[in-house]
């Protein structure tokens, strides 16, 4: 294994407080501060944890990348269950995926409530208008980081162009993902190293106590709690691809079946977990509070997150085996591959919304030098941008 990235802690659950209190730090930064959408809450991670910090390899965060495109669930939030997992263990995947959620919980709560008043969604033009081209240069950094160590590796490549290609013809995103998988695992690629004899010992018993949490909210308050639960129980569990699925779900269940909610009341939440930090799934808590008031924007918080810590803990020892065996590390480069090549198809259409003039134009120029630079805190880049797009709206209006 590359001698860049910081051991793992001595067991897999005996994390070090002070491991713990790194993680806590920087995820909790990272919920109020990763707008975009998970492309770029990868791209800051990226940034983060294997340039800044090195508290794992290209090659390792690469399989983690991989292992969150395999299973449902919101692949940004997965991530960083998984590098909390990576760094501090049990202790350290609660943290993490705890504090990258919660900031994106409380944001998203707190529009609730003004949207129970006003009946509108707050207006974010201006901030996102600068943020939108940063998270696009940030994105661009990180993914040059992750291609050029295998510029080499010409399958990988071909491999990543052609699912590229494929997800911008609109092939299925899932389908995408498990066929480079399968391509992948044909090809046998000598594994970078064996397993350490604690990564051998796979997973401890302990797991988060969520499901504690979650049965105990949803046997108190309103009638609806229960079936709310378990409706984001469901939609965590199976949820694959991009937000458009999600969409689809919500409306078949909540709109549709159940009558819960308006047409345009989900459209709103949609809208407000995309712009406000954080994973895009916040949305549930939104609706949650709509259906039920704080108790149920809890319950829907904690029920469509829970089965990501679940398979995460689950799936996470596996991974070191996994790049072990010359057929499964195959089988993991490809979905690495297949990964990328998603995110270069979303980096495409997040420009698209992003270079809508030149001013725009002109934030990327001057973000994607600064994004390149390994020692610069990346929420620099966020604070900047957000704070010239407001400058910007607030000289030339909407049409600079």
């Amino acid at each position: 294994m590359n001698a860049e990235a910081t051991p793992p802690p001595a067991s897999p659950d005996a994390a070090e407080p002070g491991r713990l209190r790194e993680v806590a730090l920087l995820f909790l930064r990272l919920g109020f501060t990763a707008f975009g959408g998970p492309a770029a809450h990868v791209a800051l991670m990226e940034a983060e944890v294997v340039t800044r910090r090195k508290w794992v390899t290209r090659e390792e965060f690469l399989d983690l990348f991989a292992a969150t495109n395999l299973i449902p669930g919101p692949n940004s939030t997965e991530m960083a269950i998984h590098l909390g997992y990576r760094r501090a263990g049990t202790p350290g995947l609660a943290v993490a995926g705890v504090c990258f959620i919660l900031p994106a919980a409380l944001v998203t709560a707190a529009f609730a409530i003004a949207y129970m008043r006003l009946r509108a969604v707050p207006a974010m033009e201006g901030l996102l208008y600068g943020l939108k081209p940063a998270m696009l240069a940030i994105v661009l950094a990180a993914m040059a980081r992750l291609v050029l160590p295998r510029k080499k590796d010409w399958f990988f490549l071909a491999l990543g162009t052609a699912a590229a290609a494929a997800s911008v013809l609109g092939v299925n995103e899932v389908a995408v993902i498990f066929a480079g998988a399968g391509i992948g695992a044909l090809r046998i690629r000598k594994p970078p190293g064996k397993p350490t004899a604690d990564e051998k010992k796979g997973a401890s018993p302990a797991l988060f106590p969520v499901p504690l949490l979650a049965s105990a909210a949803m046997t108190t308050g309103g009638s609806k709690l229960i079936p709310l639960g378990l409706f984001f129980l469901k939609v965590g569990s199976i949820l694959y691809g991009s937000g458009y699925v999600l969409i689809a779900l919500l409306r078949a269940g909540l709109v549709s079946e159940r009558g819960w909610l308006t047409e345009a009341e989900l459209l709103d939440a949609v809208a407000i977990g995309q712009f406000t930090p954080g994973p895009v799934l916040s949305t549930a808590t939104f609706i949650g509070y709509l259906i039920e008031g704080p108790a149920g924007a809890a319950v829907a918080t904690l029920a469509i997150f829970l089965p990501s810590f679940l398979l995460v803990r689950v799936t996470a020892p596996i991974l070191p085996k996994m790049r072990a065996a010359p057929r499964l590390a195959g089988l993991l480069d490809g979905a690495a591959a297949a990964s990328l090549g998603l995110l270069a198809a979303a980096t495409i259409a997040l420009g698209r919304g992003a270079l809508v003039d030149l001013p725009a134009w002109l934030i990327l120029a001057a973000a994607l030098p600064i994004a390149m630079q390994p020692k610069i805190n990346a929420t620099w880049i966020v604070v900047g941008s957000a704070l010239v797009g407001l400058a910007v709206r607030a000289a030339f209006g909407h049409s600079p």
